[in-house]
């Protein structure tokens, strides 16, 4: 919760920031403003629910630090949110509070999970002893999960080789959306590691089990599109000698990954949609169709504003693989990663040749300095091989004689090349901000469109938009049309 932000449940404002939350979950009035005064007494941020289907929304949006449970509520009832709370994996105390006595009941709540039992009428000093325990165990659990994902992280990145703040702001963003189920569209240049993020999206989710499937969509023509996206029977047509599996069953309870999305064949795609939006597939020579489970990670190095607009890219496929989007840096926005993966690459070539460790001389970062690197981190690993091939001894005194003569970025290296022929020979930072912001505008304008042909229905514009009503929420706060919710 925000500092000064309002609270719907309390109906004020909270200043408190690092303040515990407690959530207040009981059907009787009264109970919930005596609870809640005794709450703030303690110093405690006190938020409240009528019901348990209430209580379980507030878990989800207000994240409390501990809950006071009643066990007989409307909708659900305590029991209910327990169940619900080990469904999804949520750890946080509950202390169960009830009017009765049974001991069958205290024996459930217990099996459930619950930190602690308490009969009404409420012994204060005990539930205020109660209540620091079970605090401190949500402390002491906030610090085990912040070492857990500490560890995840640090074993999901080990391919990604980077500590700028640019890199380390998309590895944030990452962790965010892995445990999610939505589909990702990661954008980003030719050579970036747009895989790698991939694969550690996958590796990082409830469906690391499962398998991951890469496909490169560019290679996928339109007459072997059926068969190698979903599959043939033996017999279907000439050739089929054997059964095959296509690529979305092959990514049943995985992730399919779908690579440079942008260069699929027009017809491909309308074929990819209707996977998306049924989540079945039916082979090629069978009548049924069997539904898949699969989530869906994407990515290109293209404009889609400009593909869209020229009908060369379907805007409700779009929609459909933009749940969520993760660009991906390139490696001339991140210079002080340069020195990290030129010495990875160096002891990755020494092992593999069974070298002694190679080194780079003082200097030997100079003399690229300023180059673009048009080809990002895979033709700076060709550079390095280059000059580990070509050294002299272990020391590696220059990089520059390993650039390709002649590529779109060796002229920025060069300090008597004018800086006009630098800008022709590969688009800059602003250039790229402009075919981020031009595909921003296009959908900003898309939703609009949308919103006015349903006649402000959110529903349908969300229908209309191939998205879901919450993804919508999410873009109006995005492009500033929050006015459109209540509108």
């Amino acid at each position: 919760m925000k500092e000064g932000q309002y609270n719907r449940y309390t109906g004020s404002k909270t200043a408190a920031t690092k303040k515990s939350v407690v959530l207040i979950a009981d059907d009787d009035n009264t109970s919930r403003r005596i609870l809640s005064h005794f709450v703030q007494k303690m110093g405690y941020v006190p938020i409240v629910a009528e019901d348990g289907e209430e209580c379980i929304r507030c878990l989800t949006e207000q994240a409390p630090n501990v809950i006071l449970l009643d066990i007989n509520m409307p909708k659900k009832d305590g029991f209910e949110v327990m169940l619900h709370m080990k469904a999804h994996n949520i750890v946080t105390p509950v202390i169960m509070i009830t009017a009765s006595h049974d001991i069958p009941h205290a024996v459930k709540c217990i099996k459930l999970g619950a930190f602690e039992y308490l009969t009404k009428p409420l012994s204060i000093d005990r539930l205020e002893i109660v209540m620091r325990n079970a605090l401190a165990e949500s402390s002491l659990q906030s610090q085990v999960q912040l070492l857990q994902k500490e560890l995840k992280s640090q074993n999901l990145f080990r391919k990604i080789i980077g500590s700028s703040p640019v890199i380390k702001h998309t590895m944030e963003q990452v962790i965010q959306v892995m445990e999610t189920d939505l589909n990702v569209l990661i954008i980003g240049e030719s050579g970036s590691g747009k895989e790698l993020f991939a694969e550690a999206i996958h590796y990082g989710s409830k469906r690391k089990k499962g398998p991951f499937v890469s496909v490169n969509c560019a290679a996928i023509s339109n007459n072997l599109a059926d068969s190698l996206l979903f599959g043939h029977v033996k017999g279907s047509f000439t050739g089929a000698n054997t059964d095959h599996t296509g690529f979305f069953e092959q990514a049943d309870n995985g992730t399919i990954f779908l690579d440079e999305i942008g260069d699929m064949d027009s017809d491909v795609q309308a074929k990819v949609l209707r996977a998306l939006q049924e989540r079945k597939i039916r082979r090629v020579g069978e009548k049924s169709e069997k539904s898949v489970n699969f989530r869906v990670i994407s990515a290109t190095n293209r404009d889609f504003s400009q593909a869209i607009k020229n009908n060369l890219f379907r805007e409700d496929l779009y929609y459909r693989l933009e749940e969520f989007p993760l660009y991906i840096p390139p490696l001339r926005e991140r210079p002080e990663d340069i020195p990290l993966l030129i010495r990875h690459f160096l002891d990755e070539f020494s092992s593999a040749n069974n070298l002694e460790s190679l080194q780079l001389a003082p200097d030997a970062l100079d003399s690229i300095e300023g180059y673009q690197w048009p080809g990002n981190i895979r033709e700076l690993k060709n550079a390095v091989q280059r000059a580990a091939v070509t050294r002299k001894g272990n020391l590696i005194e220059t990089l520059r004689s390993a650039l390709i003569p002649g590529s779109a970025g060796t002229h920025a290296a060069e300090k008597t090349v004018p800086e006009k022929t630098v800008e022709q020979a590969l688009p800059d930072q602003k250039a790229a901000s402009k075919i981020s912001y031009s595909l921003e505008e296009h959908e900003r304008d898309a939703i609009i469109k949308a919103y006015k042909a349903s006649q402000g229905n959110l529903t349908k514009t969300a229908r209309m938009l191939g998205i879901g009503r919450a993804t919508l929420y999410r873009k109006l706060d995005k492009f500033g049309l929050e006015y459109l919710k209540t509108g």
